[in-house]
Formats: C-alpha cells, structure tokens, sequence
C-alpha cells in the first residue's frame, strides 16, 4: 500500500483559504479540491466517524458529540472508547487488503481501545483531590512517556478553554514527526483543532483571524515539507465550516417553563434529571436531540420548540431518515437551529441556583456543549489574578473551583452543526494526486473511498 497522511484542519473552509495561508493556497494549486456535504449534524464526532467508516450516523451510531444513554439516564458527551463506533473503520477494511498495513491516529476522536497500531489522544487524570492533570493516552503505552519526554506534557488548557492556543496543535504536529520516524505508519490521521476554537471565539472574518490562519499555514506547511520527501500522498480535509452567529437559543428553559424538564437540587444547586423528565434536549451547537420520555407529549414538545425563536426546524422520524440520523441514540426529535442562531445546553431559571460547574470549564458533568469555555467572563476585573489564586488555594489543599467562563452564550460568534448553504461554507478535501480525487463535490460518506485509493493505487 502507498503511505498516506490525512491532516484535518478543523473549521477550513474555502471562504479561509487565501491570502492568510500561503502554503495551502499553493498546496491546493498543485493537487485538487473537493468540497464535502458534511452529515448532520456537522459536529466533530459525527463528521469522524463517518469519514472513517464511510456510512452514515443512522450505521455507525454517533449522532453528536454525546448523546442521551437511555439505559442509564444519563447525558454524556466526549466519551473516548472506539466501542461506540458500529461500524468497521478505514484500518480495519486496509488491512484485510494488505496484513502489512498500519495505521497511527493522533488525536482523531474514539481513539482509545481502537485496532489502530499507534494512538495518541488527549486523556487528563482526575485524581481524588479535584486536580484535572494534563495527560494523554497512547497505544503503545511505553509511547506516552517518550512523548511528554521529548515534547514536554501537552499543553491540555491551550487545547481547550480560554487560553486555546496554536501550542497544542504545534505539539500535536511534533507528535506526529515523532511517531512518524519511529514507527513509519502506512496511513497517519493528524488531528489540527487551532481554527476551530479560534473561529467560535471570533466568527469566520479572515482579517480578524488573520494571525491564526498564518499560524495554522505554517504547522501545516511543516507536516507537507516532512512527509513529502518520505513518499506520502497527502491529503487536508476540514469536518465542517463555521458560521457567523449571534443568538443563543435556550431549549431547556423553554421545556421547563412548560412542566417538561425536572431539576433536583443538590446543596442548593439545580441538575438537570433527564430520567425523570417528560422531555429535554441535549443541545449540540446548531443542532439539539431532543428526547422525549413521556411520548403523550409529543406533540406539545414539537409545537413547543418549532415557535421557539432561532429555531428552523424539527425532524420527525420520516426526516430523521431523510437525513441519515434515524438511529436510536438519536432524540425522538431533532432541532436545526437558525443560521445565526446555535442551542445552548442552559435549564436554570435564576442564576442563583445554577449549577456549580457552569462557570467552569468541565467538558463531561455539563449536559450539553458549552462553546462559553472558550471565554473570561467579562465582569470579572482581574482574571489573571483570580485563576493564579484559585491554583494557589488548590496547591495548598484546599478545594477550590476555577469560576472564570460567563454563564451566557451571549459572547459566541461561530457555530456550525448545520448543513452549508453555500461553497464556501463547506469543508475541504484537498488532494495532492489529482488523479485519484475524482470528484468535484463529496457527500460525507465518499471521504472513505477517496483515502482507500490514496492507500491503494
């Protein structure tokens, strides 16, 4: 098989290619380009997955970022187990045709517990105490010290939250060269998330993230000059562009006001309880499932949330298939939002009672995505100060939350989640064997076979 190189950039779009990226300009020029018609909903798990097992989400099962575990009552978002994918992946299909064949994932999501030979994925430690430590997890596991060894630890906070940086795409690149020269991989997937956080914190305006563009240029023109002269084809793909948005839209309080959505108090602090609730939603972005536990209400949730304003539409059953989302993680109904507009994951009434990890970033207890992590509340006068006495207090012992992110979506200027409405909107493909990239305009499903004959001409 031919050794090929997948690196997705996260939220490029042909509207961010130009001026601003002078490697990818000239990259694109001398292969090919292919936009893609991402699934829906076009979120990060959702797009991976079917990249990488070439069927839709009503096959392979992830419908979102997270999703309603209804035989546990719980909500769960950024679960890690390749198990949860139900469908053989682009590795697993390589190496019936060649036993020799070997695949390295950095950073592609469900990474762990997969049948890859090499992974590297992000995977903090929780110790008792409270601490969240910076960690990964890799296969082979003697990888992960030799890793943070030779790279220093991964920058986990610049990965995520307000202080997202180009340090953890840059490490992840490093990564990459290092697995590269140790284990020579047929097929490496590089995960490059920088433009994604960068565009929800700013929205899709290439002048006002001019220096992130050029950062990202460079980290890709790095991993091209490397791979190029050891016989890689290439490949750059994006899983979905960003669009401007200015509405935050509160699905959860709406069912609420309406006796569809309990809440139990816990010293003093309200959490949603999805088991005991008629109806609730699990907010994505532009795209939010909605359960519906209590089916006798269906109708009024569905006349509930279509008047709600922001909100477009809502797929039944029979749309749910039209969109390839008829899948029982999925919810009973399914909101698109507005172009402008996204869902939070919000059900409090009254800040008083929210709950305590709203104001903190805490990607697994919130019940829904929370874009607001990628922000300093603005009210707060001195927030170098406030976070450099909160990790004092936690260095001295004592429990302490870091209550930095605002409590609104009201600072959000990009989402996605939604199908593009336009070229420019839409993700890339982009090719450096224009031969082997055969179409012009890719459904989510064809990224599959356009790799297979990257690996197999």
């Amino acid at each position: 098989m031919h050794k090929t190189v997948v690196m997705n950039a996260v939220g490029l779009s042909g509207d961010l290619l130009g001026e601003h990226t002078p490697r990818l300009e000239q990259f694109c020029r001398a292969g090919a380009l292919a936009r893609i018609t991402p699934p829906l909903p076009a979120v990060t798990t959702t797009a991976q997955a079917t990249y990488l097992t070439g069927v839709w989400p009503a096959r392979h099962g992830i419908v979102g970022n997270g999703w309603y575990f209804r035989d546990e009552c719980e909500i769960r978002f950024w679960r890690q187990s390749n198990r949860l994918v139900q469908h053989a992946k682009i590795w697993e299909e390589a190496r019936k045709l060649d036993p020799a064949f070997t695949c390295a994932n950095l950073f592609w999501w469900y990474n762990m517990y997969s049948s890859v030979d090499v992974a590297v994925t992000p995977r903090p430690m929780y110790p008792a105490d409270g601490r969240k430590i910076p960690d990964i997890y890799t296969r082979p596991a003697a990888l992960r010290r030799q890793l943070q060894r030779e790279l220093g630890q991964f920058p986990l906070f610049e990965f995520w939250g307000p202080a997202t940086s180009i340090r953890s795409t840059r490490w992840i690149v490093e990564a990459a060269m290092l697995v590269e020269r140790q284990f020579d991989p047929t097929l490496t997937l590089i995960y490059l998330p920088h433009l994604d956080y960068v565009l929800q914190r700013a929205g899709p305006d290439p002048a006002a993230i001019a220096a992130d563009l050029r950062e990202l240029d460079e980290e890709c023109g790095r991993l091209i000059d490397f791979y190029r002269p050891r016989g890689a084809g290439i490949i750059v793909l994006s899983e979905y562009g960003i669009v401007p948005v200015s509405r935050p839209v509160h699905l959860n309080r709406v069912l609420r006001q309406a006796g569809l959505l309990e809440v139990r108090e816990e010293l003093g602090r309200e959490l949603l309880d999805a088991g005991t609730s008629a109806a609730f939603a699990v907010a994505d972005h532009q795209v939010a499932h909605v359960y519906v536990n209590d089916r006798s209400r269906m109708a009024e949730v569905r006349k509930l949330i279509e008047h709600e304003p922001g909100v477009a539409c809502v797929l039944d059953e029979a749309a749910k298939q039209r969109y390839h989302l008829d899948h029982e993680r999925s919810g009973e109904l399914v909101a698109l939002s507005e172009p402008d507009a996204w869902f939070t994951y919000y059900y409090w009434l009254d800040d008083s009672s929210m709950p305590d990890f709203a104001r903190t970033v805490d990607i697994h207890r919130k019940p829904g995505y929370d874009p607001a992590e990628l922000f300093i509340d603005p009210r707060i006068r001195f927030p170098r100060l406030r976070v450099a006495w909160t990790l004092l207090k936690r260095r001295l012992g004592f429990r302490s939350l870091l209550e930095i992110v605002p409590p609104s979506g009201e600072l959000v200027r990009g989402s996605h989640g939604l199908l593009p409405r336009n070229d420019g909107e839409a993700p890339l493909l982009i090719s450096d064997q224009p031969s082997l990239l055969e179409e012009r305009q890719l459904q989510a499903v064809d990224v599959f076979g356009v790799i297979l004959r990257h690996l197999t001409h």
